[in-house]
């Protein structure tokens, strides 16, 4: 029987203005939502303005215009709505170094800092389905069979869609390996182990 970890995660997702907080790019939508046990119990999503323009290849990306963004709260206000908002839970992103890297150059603005733990849905998907076309999130979601309402690159959407990417792993995990349940830091482990060690790995936590 699996039993879905009673921990409490929040996987998010960033829309940015460019690919580097270290040259200028800015977040300028954030989504998030709240795991427990296998079940989605809160969501955060807002716009943000940094006060950086939107060039049209993002708006095209995303569908974001700049007169959205000018009409958004501010974005040191919505980050301080969304440190309140995971408080000292683990985070989860796909390609969390990307959106990792966003969240800490925004924190650094309002003064904040980050200590808990990112887990990546990404490399941990390398490690469980290495069969996979690819480990985009899109192809994944297809390639498990999980829900999408077709929307790609708005965060909420894409905060959801790699949630339910999460927990469909740690479902496999416990029906391959045969698991009670999988933890986070059983999932943070995994992603760090190369693949030839992913068996040995699995095994010895079991």
């Amino acid at each position: 029987m699996i039993t879905m970890s009673a921990e409490t995660i929040v996987v998010l997702d960033f829309e940015t203005s460019g690919i580097s907080p270290d040259h200028g790019d800015r977040a300028i939508e954030i989504g998030a939502v709240m795991l427990r046990q296998g079940e989605v119990v809160d969501r955060f999503q807002s716009l943000m303005n940094p006060g950086v323009r939107v060039n049209s290849f993002i708006e095209s990306y995303t569908g974001i215009t700049n007169q959205m963004v000018e009409s958004a709260p501010k974005a040191d206000r919505v980050m301080r709505d969304f440190s309140r908002f995971i408080g000292d839970h683990p985070l989860v992103a796909h390609n969390a170094s990307f959106d990792r890297r966003f969240l800490d150059a925004e924190f650094r603005r309002i003064g904040a800092r980050r200590s808990q733990e990112f887990g990546c849905s990404m490399l941990t998907a390398r490690r469980i389905y290495p069969d996979a076309p690819n480990h985009k999130l899109e192809t994944l979601v297809r390639y498990r069979g999980l829900y999408t309402d077709g929307t790609f690159h708005r965060a909420l959407a894409d905060a959801e869609m790699t949630a339910h990417l999460w927990i469909k792993m740690t479902e496999d995990l416990c029906e391959s390996y045969g698991f009670g349940e999988v933890s986070f830091a059983l999932m943070c482990g995994l992603m760090k182990v190369s693949k030839s060690k992913v068996a040995d790995y699995l095994c010895r936590c079991s």
